[in-house]
């Protein structure tokens, strides 16, 4: 059973208003086909209405979402051409597996043995085929996943849409799933659109991170842009694993901390002289000890120490600063240990400093 083509999806200055209160504002946002996209941000940053406004659950306020040709703002959910996946499943509990996932085609009136032989060959894409003659309270939350995937891809739509999908899974399952949930888009070929709040999981899924905070994208990219070049300081400090610093522009060619140590750049800011910046620079960037050639050195307290097996992470306080995060290999660690309240002196190169201008 071949799949539907992939189609580009398109939001055109969409808006979402209750009452008062705007929960997503303007958002502009092209997805290329084929595209697993991840939306990302914290709690209440309006990704879970973007994606239902997509899927047509929410009314659009403002603004036109477009799937390749189709204008499908205002069409109902069935005949928009994409699937939506629950976070809770929505399983039936009396019906097995076969006629959960063939549901949606009996409500179209599809002839039952053509329905469920759709089923079976849907349920074999998802590795459940030994289990389609059980009902949902006898599977795993796992299992279940697997056969809500299964019904939301059985009309061939042309877009997928997930709302945390994995949130209710345990550590180790979610790895699994998420490893699944790839494959199976690259297989298919079609559009993922796929809501958390998960850094790691956006980072491990998808081509395009779109990170939205208060209703607004702050960043559309791939994960390797997002990390390396964090478009503001939200970004940087919510994918984590840098250090964010207040920053201006000392004579163009570097800045000074607001502490009022001066840091070196490999490229001049090009902003006038006393301009408000930030800078990030990575944890596994940081050292403890002393500076290579023209790097910065802030001297400070080591406020905490934690082992994670390949890597240590050192919280460090500095007067003036935010606490920083320096990651180092344990190898490094363990040959100068640190011991918290040990003083430590902290250094990066120019080249590991990242201008934030916005």
């Amino acid at each position: 059973m071949a799949m539907a083509a992939g189609s580009d999806v398109e939001l055109v200055s969409v808006s979402k208003r209750y009452g008062d209160t705007l929960a997503v504002d303007r958002v502009d946002l092209r997805i290329p086909a084929g595209t697993y996209c991840c939306l990302l941000g914290p709690s209440g940053c309006g990704k879970t209405t973007t994606l239902r406004m997509v899927a047509g659950h929410e009314e659009v306020t403002e603004g036109d979402i477009l799937l390749g040709a189709d204008n499908i703002t205002d069409l109902a959910p069935a005949k928009r051409g994409t699937a939506m996946m629950f976070q809770s499943y929505a399983l039936f509990p009396h019906l097995d597996c076969t006629d959960n996932v063939a549901f949606s085609l009996k409500m179209k009136g599809v002839p039952k043995a053509e329905r469920r032989a759709r089923a079976q060959e849907l349920l074999r894409r998802v590795h459940m085929e030994q289990f389609a003659g059980r009902l949902p309270a006898q599977l795993s939350g796992g299992q279940q996943q697997r056969v809500a995937l299964a019904r939301a891809l059985i009309t061939d739509p042309r877009v997928l849409l997930l709302d945390e999908p994995l949130s209710a899974l345990d550590p180790f399952l979610r790895v699994k799933m998420r490893e699944e949930l790839k494959s199976l888009q690259s297989r298919l070929g079609i559009s993922f659109v796929h809501v958390t709040h998960s850094q790691e999981e956006a980072m491990a899924l998808a081509d395009l991170v779109v990170l939205m905070n208060a209703g607004r994208i702050e960043q559309a990219a791939p994960p390797r842009d997002v990390f390396n070049r964090p478009a503001t300081a939200f970004v940087a400090r919510f994918i984590g694993g840098h250090n964010v610093m207040a920053a201006k522009v000392n004579g163009g060619s570097g800045v000074v901390l607001a502490n009022g140590v001066a840091v070196p750049l490999a490229a001049a800011p090009g902003l006038p002289s006393g301009s408000p910046i930030h800078v990030a620079v990575r944890a596994d960037r940081m050292r403890i000890g002393a500076a290579a050639g023209n790097g910065t050195v802030l001297h400070g307290t080591a406020r905490a120490v934690e082992y994670f097996g390949p890597t240590v992470q050192l919280g460090v306080d500095v007067a003036g600063l935010e606490p920083l995060s320096v990651s180092v290999t344990e190898q490094s660690f363990f040959a100068a240990p640190v011991e918290p309240g040990d003083p430590v002196a902290v250094t990066w190169s120019p080249e590991d400093v990242h201008v934030i201008e916005r």
